[in-house]
């Protein structure tokens, strides 16, 4: 009875507030389109290319059909972006998904619109100026035209939504340590116990079962010599990248050690695989999310700001995304 009321209280709720922000989402979408194919029409208005200029009043007809085009090719986008590419609008999703969806957008949608003008040009420009017929050259010179526009407006919005997206960033960046947090409790109170349960079956071995052995945190790292380090995962802060070297960041005593190795850093991130708290985040660098104190994220940037040391460690763009789904992901499983 009481998982009727809730459902008959949530369900509803939700339903609700997920609709009104599909509307507000969908409402965004049509609006900014809009505003945006109508800047495009207005420079074409302006220095009226294609021959425009040999129409009179009609140009003003062409434009609104040119209007019409661009604004059915960017909602065909949208739909290439969402069904094809599986990538929807969506804000939650952080600054670098916005980022990369919308040049995705402009790199799919400027060459559609330029097909679909020329295909205008050639169908209906044509009678009064026949160098409007259907060629590459003319396609190039469409498209030349659309991505400086496209460019240009591509910029308006930036500077305008620019607010929004460092206030979406901060909130993204506070979630991501709430989130790390999380991991990190989660991940010491699992640990204690099996410490402490190891360490009574190695003082109090019952000779009539069989010993339980636990896993141990300790992990010896080699290199292409015969050098190798025995350390404890956990106080591993993270590894460096540096030449035919990779210089191991660890606690050791309490303190901050630091030695070098003749290895790669791939080949450090094999022998750690085992190990799903060490990510790489550069590709220079592996860290430990147990290590980590603070992410700090400015402009787009990401650093992880490292306990102990208090060494700031970039994430790389390319990288950046696999760090937060690190996070995220552990973060699920452990719920």
């Amino acid at each position: 009875m009481a998982e009727i009321v809730c459902q008959n209280l949530f369900f509803p709720s939700f339903s609700r507030t997920f609709a009104a922000r599909m509307d507000k989402n969908h409402k965004e979408t049509i609006r900014v389109r809009a505003i945006s194919v109508g800047f495009a029409v207005l420079a074409l208005g302006v220095f009226k290319p294609f021959g425009l200029d040999a129409w009179k009043w009609e140009v003003y007809v062409h434009l609104l059909m040119i209007w019409v085009l661009g604004f059915g090719v960017c909602f065909l986008t949208e739909v290439i972006l969402r069904y094809v590419a599986n990538m929807p609008r969506s804000y939650e999703r952080g600054v670098d998904y916005i980022i990369r969806r919308n040049l995705w957008f402009q790199l799919i949608n400027t060459p559609l619109v330029s097909f679909m003008i020329c295909l205008y040009r050639h169908f209906v420009l044509s009678d009064r100026l026949p160098n409007n017929q259907l060629s590459w050259s003319n396609f190039f010179e469409t498209l030349a035209i659309i991505a400086f526009i496209s460019f240009a407006i591509g910029l308006y919005w930036r500077f305008k939504y620019r607010s929004r997206f460092l206030a979406a960033e901060l909130q993204e960046t506070r979630l991501l340590n709430e989130q790390l947090q999380v991991l990190q409790q989660t991940e010491s109170n699992i640990k204690e116990p099996l410490v402490q349960q190891s360490q009574l079956k190695e003082q109090t071995p019952d000779s009539g079962q069989k010993q339980v052995i636990f896993p141990a945190d300790s992990v010896t790292l080699t290199g292409t010599t015969s050098e190798t380090l025995a350390l404890q995962v956990p106080d591993l802060l993270y590894v460096e990248a540096v030449g035919n070297y990779v210089k191991v960041h660890h606690l050791h005593g309490g303190q901050v050690h630091t030695d070098m190795l003749r290895a790669t850093s791939k080949q450090m991130e094999d022998e750690l695989k085992a190990y799903p708290m060490i990510v790489r985040c550069h590709r220079a660098f592996l860290v430990n999310l147990q290590q980590v104190e603070q992410i700090v994220s400015k402009s787009g940037a990401m650093q992880l700001l490292i306990k102990h040391s208090h060494e700031s460690i970039p994430v790389s763009r390319s990288n950046m995304v696999q760090v937060k789904d690190a996070i995220k992901i552990k973060v699920k499983k452990k719920e």
